[in-house]
């Protein structure tokens, strides 16, 4: 694995800010983008308005509490057009986000947004150690979707060559690897391991090819995922993070020296968390809900969007900016069996604990009478397929369910299956949950 620590005098001026220079200038552009907001957006005037605050009531950060909240829905209730501060004509893209209910939430980016976002991604690039003239191979969906677009500005901005593949073809991601030996690849981690087992199907050895780096976003992972994927691609792997309506990938990026949380690029969006239920702000180093306001944005600001990501806020280490936390889940893709909180990641872990286990699985959500079950779907790993007797496959299956009793605290059923069973994503992001709990028609 590489090792690329820059030089201060790599990084930008911001970067190596004192609190009082980042905060000043927080204050200015924060004052800017909520009077941009209120006299441009017809929704935020009147929420503004109705919370009974205006813009000229920001006197310091701490003030952004008295402002309102945005959420996914104010976006799809002004579907499409409607959150614009900019006339149309001045808006030089739109992406959507891929929802699975209801409308698209829309954003659009003016010629400066566009600048904006690449300097971002360039900058998280370098600080995952990427350089000019490393080549970036760009496995993120192309399209409404932020991710390809997004990285490929941010790679072309730092002075890289772009293979811009998308996603899906794994066979041919596996080829161009090979022939055109990129150092860095931008993937979400899920479709990365399935890039590692297509290596594995044509008897190559990932760990032995180009890639040095691995730039993984658009889906919680845990550090066992991280391990997983560092041993199996002899990479070094650092988390991106973003999400379409505060701007898409480059909100935030590790930094490849420390590997220690995404650094926030506080310059441009400035981070609260909050508790869920009462939206009250916590201080640094409580988990919570995390919130964005955007900073520089024209064409959509943003102000208190709920990112329903639960993480907290960590003191600045390689950086001038707060970091965040592992994402540990979302407020609002929680499950809920039978009074129990799960998250994904929990279950994940403990997978990634069992080292017969595959890192690929579903939990499935089914109602019985008035009670919810939840079955957790698994896989052999590869090398155990085969050696282990039905009666050793089960003893796995109860193991399994006992450790997620103990620390998750949810009763469920276990299956384990034969390696490549579970349907495996060819584009974006894992399907972790199966849903089959009937709906409230009322």
């Amino acid at each position: 694995m590489v090792q690329r620590t820059p030089a201060p005098s790599d990084l930008e001026a911001i970067e190596r800010a004192s609190q009082d220079e980042l905060q000043g200038l927080q204050l200015q552009r924060m004052k800017w983008s909520l009077k941009h907001a209120y006299d441009n957006v017809p929704h935020y005037r009147a929420s503004f308005d109705a919370a009974g605050v205006h813009p000229d009531d920001l006197k310091t950060l701490a003030d952004l509490a008295k402002f309102p909240f945005t959420d996914k829905k104010t976006l799809r209730d002004n579907y499409p057009f409607g959150m614009f501060a900019v006339p149309r004509e001045q808006v030089v893209r739109i992406h959507a986000s891929s929802g699975t209910t209801g409308k698209p939430t829309v954003v659009g980016y003016t010629k400066n947004d566009i600048a904006t976002w690449a300097d971002v991604v360039a900058r998280s690039i370098r600080a995952a150690g990427g350089r000019a003239g490393d080549i970036v191979h760009i496995s993120y969906g192309y399209g409404l979707f932020t991710g390809g677009m997004g990285a490929h500005y941010g790679a072309e901005r730092l002075g890289c060559t772009v293979i811009p593949m998308s996603g899906g073809q794994t066979e041919k991601q596996v080829q161009l690897i090979q022939d055109f030996k990129p150092n860095i690849i931008m993937v979400t981690p899920s479709y990365m391991l399935n890039i590692i087992e297509e290596f594995s199907r044509q008897g190559l050895d990932a760990a032995a090819s180009s890639l040095k780096i691995g730039i993984f976003g658009a889906e919680p992972w845990t550090e066992s995922m991280r391990a997983e994927i560092e041993l199996r691609a002899g990479i070094d792997a650092v988390d991106i993070y973003g999400l379409s309506e505060v701007m898409g990938p480059g909100v935030a990026s590790e930094c490849i020296e420390s590997k220690d949380g995404p650094v926030i690029w506080e310059d441009h969006f400035y981070p609260e968390i909050i508790d869920p239920e009462t939206g009250e702000v916590l201080p640094d180093g409580s988990h919570g809900e995390l919130v964005f306001t955007s900073l520089t944005k024209e064409a959509l600001p943003i102000i208190r969007y709920r990112t329903r990501d639960l993480t907290r806020l960590l003191p600045p280490t390689s950086r001038a900016m707060r970091r965040m936390g592992k994402i540990t889940g979302r407020s609002d893709d929680m499950l809920i069996i039978r009074g129990v909180n799960v998250f994904p990641t929990q279950i994940e872990e403990l997978i990634l604990k069992m080292p017969q286990l595959a890192p690929q699985y579903q939990l499935v959500v089914t109602r019985e009478g008035h009670l919810d079950k939840l079955d957790v779907i698994g896989e052999l790993r590869a090398e155990f397929s085969g050696r282990l007797t039905e009666t050793e496959t089960n003893a796995l299956a109860h193991e399994l369910e006992h450790h997620i009793k103990t620390y998750v605290g949810v009763t469920t059923k276990v299956r384990l299956l034969a390696p490549n069973s579970i349907e495996r994503t060819l584009t974006g992001k894992a399907k972790r949950i199966v849903d089959k709990r009937p709906k409230n028609l009322d």
